[in-house]
Formats: C-alpha cells, sequence, structure tokens
C-alpha cells in the first residue's frame, strides 16, 4: 500500500515510526564525524594560521578557533531566521516532507563539498560547513514536528529516545569504518596527507543522503491541514497567519513559554560543549586525535545507554524531574571541566557527558511534545523550540569564542556555560509539578 498520502493514519504506525527513526540513523553521522570529531582535527590541522592561530579570512584576520565557532554561530543564525516562516508555510501547505528533503538536500551535498577544503581553499571549507549546518539544523525543524503526529499518548519519551539511541549507534558504524581509513589509508589504496579525512566528509553525505531515502519514501508526502483555504495562494500571509496563532497560544500557556526559556539555556551550554569539546581537549590539554577520536566514539556509545535509561526513568518519575537531574549532572561537568589537566581526566569526563548528552536532548524533545495541542499542525510549535535551540547555540558558540578572544583561555568559557545551565535548572523548576 503506498504510504505516501494524506490520508495514511500516522499515530502508533509502527512502519511509520521505524522510518521516522531511520532519519536519526541517517543524519547523526553528520553530528559526530563533522562537528564532533574529524573535521574539528581536520580544521586545526588546516587552519593553524600563525603563531598566535590568526588566520585569513576574505581578509579579515581572526582566531582560528573563534571563526570555526563562528561559522557554527552563523548556520544556527540563519536557520533560527528562516526555520518559523518556512515551518508555517509547511502547516498551511500540508508539505512537510517537502521542506525536510530540501535541507537535507543542501546539507549532504554541503559536506561532500568539503572534500574541496584544503589549506589554500579556506573560505570554501568554512562555506560549506556553515551550509552543512543549515542543512543539518534546518531539516531538524521539520524532522522533529514529526514526533507528535507518530507517537502514542505515553510513548514520546521512549520514541525519541530510541531515535537517539539509533543515531549514536549509526555514527558509531560510520565513524569506525572512516576512523580505520584515517589510521590505515594504505589498506583502502588511499594517498596524501588530509585525503582520508576529505574522503571521510564525502561518505558523511553519501550515507546521511541514502537512508534518508527510507522516511522520505514511508512518510506522507502531504498531511492534512487546518487550512481549508486555496493553499496555492497567499501563502506568505497564510505563514505569517499561523505564526501569529502560535505565538498567541504561547502567550496564553505560560508552562510553554517558561518550557522554551529552560530548553533555550539547556541547549546553549549543551550543544556548544558538544562542538567545542574538541577543541578543548587539543588546546587546553594538547590532546592529539588518537585520544580525542577515541573518546567521542567513548560518548556515543555511553550516549546510547544514557539516552534509553533515562526515558525509562522518566516515564516512572516524570520527564521535567529527570530534566532536572541531568542538569545538576551538566553542571558538575562544568565544576569538573575547569580541573581537568590530563587526557584520564578527559576521558572520565567524556563518559559522564555521554550519559546525559541523548538523555537531555531526547527528553527536552519528547517534554515538549507532550505541551503540543493534540488537534493543532505541529510544525510551527517545533519551529519555535528549534529555533530557541538555534538561536541557543548562536550565543553559546559566539560568547564561548569571544571569550577565548580576550582571555586566552578556554576554560573561562567553561563557567559560562555552567552559569547557563544554573539558569537552565530555575526555569524548569518552576514547572516540576506539570505531568510531563
Amino acid at each position: 500500500m503506498n504510504t505516501n498520502s494524506v490520508n495514511f493514519n500516522l499515530k502508533g504506525n509502527i512502519k511509520a515510526i521505524n522510518s521516522w527513526l531511520v532519519y536519526d540513523w541517517a543524519n547523526s553521522v553528520y553530528q559526530l564525524s563533522i562537528t564532533s570529531a574529524i573535521l574539528p582535527a581536520y580544521y586545526s590541522a588546516v587552519a593553524k594560521g600563525n603563531a598566535n592561530g590568526m588566520v585569513n579570512f576574505f581578509g579579515w584576520s581572526v582566531l582560528n578557533t573563534s571563526l570555526y565557532a563562528w561559522a557554527i554561530s552563523a548556520s544556527f543564525l540563519i536557520v533560527a531566521l528562516l526555520s518559523p516562516l518556512l515551518s508555517a508555510l509547511a502547516d498551511v501547505t500540508g508539505r512537510r516532507l517537502l521542506f525536510m528533503k530540501i535541507f537535507t538536500w543542501i546539507g549532504a551535498l554541503s559536506c561532500m563539498a568539503l572534500y574541496f577544503f584544503t589549506p589554500e581553499r579556506l573560505e570554501l571549507g568554512v562555506i560549506a560547513f556553515t551550509l552543512a549546518g543549515i542543512g543539518y539544523s534546518g531539516s531538524l525543524v521539520f524532522y522533529n514536528a514529526w514526533l507528535p503526529e507518530i507517537a502514542p499518548k505515553g510513548e514520546e519519551d521512549r520514541i525519541s529516545a530510541r531515535g537517539f539511541a539509533l543515531g549514536y549507534a549509526g555514527g558509531i558504524i560510520l565513524m569506525l569504518i572512516n576512523l580505520a581509513m584515517l589510521l590505515k589509508p594504505e589498506i583502502f589504496g588511499i594517498e596524501g596527507k588530509g585525503m582520508p579525512a576529505r574522503i571521510s566528509f564525502v561518505t558523511v553525505g553519501i550515507w546521511w543522503l541514502s537512508f534518508a531515502q527510507i522516511p522520505f519514501y514511508v512518510l506522507p508526502s502531504r498531511l492534512k491541514t487546518t487550512d481549508t483555504a486555496n493553499a496555492s495562494t497567499g501563502l506568505l500571509l497564510k505563514g505569517y497567519a499561523e505564526l501569529r496563532k502560535v505565538w498567541q497560544n504561547f502567550r496564553s500557556n505560560p508552562t510553554m513559554l517558561r518550557y522554551l526559556i529552560g530548553y533555550f539555556f539547556t541547549m546553549m551550554a549543551v550543544l556548544t560543549v558538544m562542538y567545542m569539546a574538541a577543541n578543548f581537549g587539543k588546546k587546553e590539554l594538547g590532546l592529539k586525535d588518537e585520544v580525542l577520536i577515541p573518546t567521542i566514539l567513548i560518548i556515543q556509545v555511553v550516549g546510547i545507554v544514557g539516552a534509553l535509561l533515562f526515558a525509562r526513568l522518566a516515564k516512572r518519575l516524570g520527564t521535567i524531574h529527570v530534566l532536572l537531574f541531568c542538569i545538576v549532572v551538566w553542571i558538575g561537568i562544568c565544576i569538573g571541566a575547569w580541573f581537568v589537566q590530563t587526557a584520564l581526566h578527559f576521558m572520565i569526563l567524556a563518559s559522564v557527558v555521554g550519559l546525559v548528552m541523548g538523555a537531555v536532548q531526547a527528553l527536552a524533545r519528547s517534554g515538549w511534545s507532550k505541551l503540543l495541542p493534540p488537534d493543532e499542525d505541529h510544525t510551527s510549535y517545533f519551529s519555535f523550540y528549534d529555533v530557541a535551540e538555534k538561536l541557543a547555540v548562536v550565543l553559546g558558540t559566539f560568547f564561548f569564542g569571544l571569550l577565548e578572544w580576550l582571555t586566552g583561555s578556554m576554560r573561562a568559557s567553561v563557567v559560562l556555560l555552567a552559569v547557563v545551565f544554573v539558569s537552565a535548572f530555575i526555569a524548569f523548576r518552576g514547572i516540576r509539578k506539570e505531568r510531563i
């Protein structure tokens, strides 16, 4: 039966749920190989700059690690500006899957374009990395919005956690293949310093695009919409009207606003750690790639356990209570990062990071889905959720890079992240009695 239709019943449909989970498997290779492991190491080797780490970017002299952080900021800022209107258009037209496809193609092809990133093409590499980030984060706006459509009531935490766990598993598999290519390029017939990393970027794009075809085929290309007017006219006006309606619902629901504030501070700190951890280990502790990459793999393995474990706890104790506990652990991680001095300390801390990283992301997503009105389109609601995340990363990575530039040390930025986590705790603490 062709499931690619408006009338396809999604709620609790096993085929729809499994195909949706596959997208986590598909796109998480970007998060591991591009943002966490291979690209940061490759970038450090390619963009060394002068003795002070300053590089030339379109005639502008900038600290290499700050440029890296600000490229991330730029990608998330662009998505934050675009996604509210695009998600509203997705709701009024019912074409959520189309927008998800567009951003996936942008992200995957940009990963492949990183093949051409060399010391002579710094600008091209930074632009490709920025576009890959736009594709990745943009596709998640529409991907996350499927969760309340497919998850039966009470199963949101479990399904969300399964997605993150499957994503970690997929990332590990491709990472191990690429790691073998990086360590033993002669086995693969690869010559030239840096070539294994460049080929790895291509494999990420191919993996992402290939497995994404499964949800693209199974999930419906059009959804029923609450807009009964002709969706082919006045789309921009309808998009803005949809945004206004969602915003009015927020204003009348302080719990949703407080949740968004807590989520904003949480993601500001969590994702900044995710994007900058490898640079911290390399620059502050002098760790080699032989230590950093296996450590990042440890984070992924522990992340699978953490996501599934905390989802079970959330079912018993409530999502918000488990989120609060995870945030307390994150505050402890930031304090520990200030004192870390050796590779062993770094690896121990990374293991704890893995335990709560996937958990806090999975539970934040499922918690938000539980707050949404069941009889309305959900893309616009998840757009505000994702905009909060994108703006959080913009500010987190920007100030992380700025503090390092001003103080000459990443450890000062760690203090900032601890303060941000405390702010997240205060926001979530105010809704701990809500039944989510």
